[in-house]
């Protein structure tokens, strides 16, 4: 082996969905980034952002590589699995978590996963970093005509018509997160936050639950919602809040009286995370309006933390949409 990857180039979040000029823009997935290599001599490495080798947990993205791609090869994409209607992250975690033996086998048989090229870094020897991105784009439509690449392999759709990329945004019901921008004429510098990342926000009302800190002056709020059974689910927690927010929440936040649905009940610091945080349940009433993305689990849960737009004093615990709605 006489190459390695070079290291991702990252995106930096913006403000407009419009394409700005002289850039192409691609969807935004909702998956694992990661990056393919094909050294000679059959050795294949699948890696994460964070340079975790993913390779072992997703096998049929090997063999795909030795199967279709030529040595000398690199892609650069986003691992996803589709699975009832839409995409699917928290399958992507539990692959992870069976990375090897019988339980890797066995994942990948019930959620196979696909990988989204975006990107060529290097073709068949060839270090293409330092071309601009619609050379590297053309040689991976050429990659994927000349070689018939197929799944797992997908390419990702690549516009520089602004009304394609903004239809592309209707996409978010399967897991579409947004856009990624990127100028033509730019080469692959690895590390640099010089792609546009746009994200769909959307704001949405949840019931208050539980909050972390005193609940005079609360720091995060947990958030829930009533299925249409009658259970009371939790779907998300906020970002944490300025201190002008938690002063006009300590009068409307009433301690928990009876039975709260939720007593008993642990929660983490986040997604993937055994950190066990420390709540106070109060009582299930207030309703508020939060900004979020459309990153959701399958249960419908908010997968990020979500921003406290404004709180919903006029509204009833009725006004708030159902559980998984």
């Amino acid at each position: 082996m006489t190459w390695t990857l070079p290291q991702p180039m990252l995106t930096t979040p913006v403000a407009s969905p419009d394409l700005p000029p002289k850039a192409a823009a691609e969807p935004k997935w909702d998956g694992y980034r990661a990056q393919l290599a094909r050294y000679p001599g059959g050795r294949v490495l699948l890696r994460s952002r964070q340079g975790t080798d993913m390779t072992a947990a997703f096998s049929e993205i090997r063999e795909a590589a030795l199967a279709q791609l030529p040595e000398d090869t690199a892609l650069d994409g986003e691992l996803i699995v589709w699975e009832g209607g839409r995409l699917a992250f928290e399958r992507l975690q539990q692959r992870l978590a069976r990375r090897r033996g019988a339980g890797a086998l066995a994942a990948a048989q019930t959620w196979p996963a696909h990988l989204v090229v975006f990107d060529l870094t290097r073709l068949e020897g060839t270090d293409l970093t330092p071309r601009p991105y619609s050379e590297r784009r053309t040689a991976l439509e050429a990659l994927f005509a000349d070689r018939g690449l197929s799944a797992p392999f997908t390419l990702c759709p690549s516009t520089t018509d602004p009304a394609t990329a903004r239809a592309w945004l209707e996409w978010t019901s399967a897991g579409l997160e947004g856009l990624c921008f990127k100028r033509l004429s730019e080469p692959y510098r690895g590390g640099a936050r010089a792609w546009g990342k746009y994200k769909v926000r959307v704001t949405e009302d949840a019931l208050v639950g539980a909050v972390t800190g005193p609940p005079a002056a609360p720091r995060t709020l947990l958030l829930g919602r009533y299925d249409r059974a009658g259970a009371f689910r939790y779907t998300g927690r906020t970002t944490p809040l300025a201190r002008a927010v938690t002063r006009s929440l300590e009068r409307v936040l009433m301690p928990a009286a009876g039975g709260h649905p939720w007593t008993g009940r642990t929660f983490t610091a986040g997604w993937g995370s055994r950190d066990v945080l420390d709540v106070t349940l109060v009582d299930p009433q207030l309703v508020v309006e939060v900004d979020v993305d459309v990153a959701r689990d399958a249960a419908g849960r908010w997968r990020h933390p979500v921003r406290l737009h404004r709180t919903r004093p006029d509204l009833s615990a009725k006004s708030v949409p159902p559980f998984g709605a």
